[in-house]
């Protein structure tokens, strides 16, 4: 009997320890992985920044951010890229005030709402809307939507702001949708039946008492939607008609963003340049600065995430 009790005793110890040293692993593994993607980031926003330098130190970032005049082989050229940025942020707000309410509702439906049948039909129609390759939302924009916005609008040509961003919602819809579904399904059953216990209907239940406990995921949802429009590429390239001018209009002596107006977009301008620009030149490298400023404009919105995410989290 004290043999066996030493023996039982001795391998509670080896199978402690051998835990241990699994969960170090694991740990170990973890760390590394999330280092590793710190190192990617900071080498491509390095790399990004080695080979845009000697533009920003020759044309000066003044001249980028505050300048639309973009005319990089003129005999007198310009590299502003105001008017690219502006068009980023246009198309970008706009996608997400027409993806952000159709996205949750439709996640809500989903989650609290719909039948076992049609959510079984909805969720793999978002799924192959989801997997339908940019090219082809571009192409369809072409064809449809920019006429329809022509005729709706008495404009000669559709390609403007408001096609880009029509397409781009539709683009982010899938992601806001499934995010948010998730974060609909992930508030306690216990939080909706307390709620029916007291009174409330099913509305004022998903209103006043889902709807809040899920809004840390829903923010994290509609953050993903914009990164995604923001770095949409052949999409905008293809539906925005891609003019360099300034996007702007007067309305009672105030400036506003004109969105029936054709833009292009800073993945679009690197998208039609980079490959016909001479290698090494100043033009070349005039590119990189844009890919350096969609770097910080991602990285500006994600950190804006993070902090409205926190209070959020911080006030629940």
């Amino acid at each position: 009997m004290n043999q066996t009790g030493s023996d039982n005793k001795y391998n509670l110890t080896l199978g402690a320890k051998s835990q241990k040293w699994h969960e170090k692993a694991v740990l170990g593994g973890l760390t590394l992985n999330g280092l590793f993607a710190v190192v990617v980031v900071v080498a491509v926003f390095g790399f990004l920044l080695q080979k845009g330098l000697p533009a920003l130190q020759e044309i000066g970032l003044k001249e980028f951010l505050t300048s639309s005049r973009w005319m990089p082989t003129s005999p007198n050229p310009g590299y502003g890229a105001l008017s690219m940025i502006v068009g980023t942020l246009m198309v970008s707000v706009a996608a997400l005030v027409v993806a952000v309410p159709w996205g949750v509702g439709t996640a809500m439906f989903l989650a609290e709402v719909a039948p076992g049948k049609i959510r079984e039909f909805i969720k793999p129609t978002l799924e192959i809307l989801a997997g339908i390759p940019s090219v082809v939302i571009g192409f369809i924009a072409l064809v449809v939507v920019a006429p329809w916005v022509a005729r709706t609008f008495g404009l000669s040509n559709g390609l403007t702001a408001l096609t880009g961003a029509l397409m781009l919602g539709v683009m982010a819809l899938p992601t806001i949708v499934s995010i948010s579904e998730d974060a609909f399904k992930a508030v306690p059953n216990e939080y909706r039946d307390a709620a029916l216990a007291l009174g409330a209907t099913r509305w004022q239940t998903m209103i006043r008492v889902t709807f809040p406990a899920a809004r840390s995921g829903i923010i994290a949802a509609i953050m993903l939607g914009f990164g995604r429009a923001v770095g949409e590429t052949m999409t905008v390239l293809m539906a925005t008609g891609n003019s360099l001018a300034l996007p702007m209009q007067e309305f009672w002596g105030i400036k506003i963003p004109n969105y029936l107006a054709s833009i292009r977009t800073l993945t679009a301008t690197i998208a039609i340049e980079g490959l016909d620009v001479p290698w090494g030149s100043l033009h070349y490298r005039s590119l990189f600065v844009l890919g350096a400023m969609l770097f910080v404009l991602t990285f500006v919105i994600n950190f804006v995430a993070d902090i409205v995410l926190n209070k959020a989290q911080g006030g629940e």
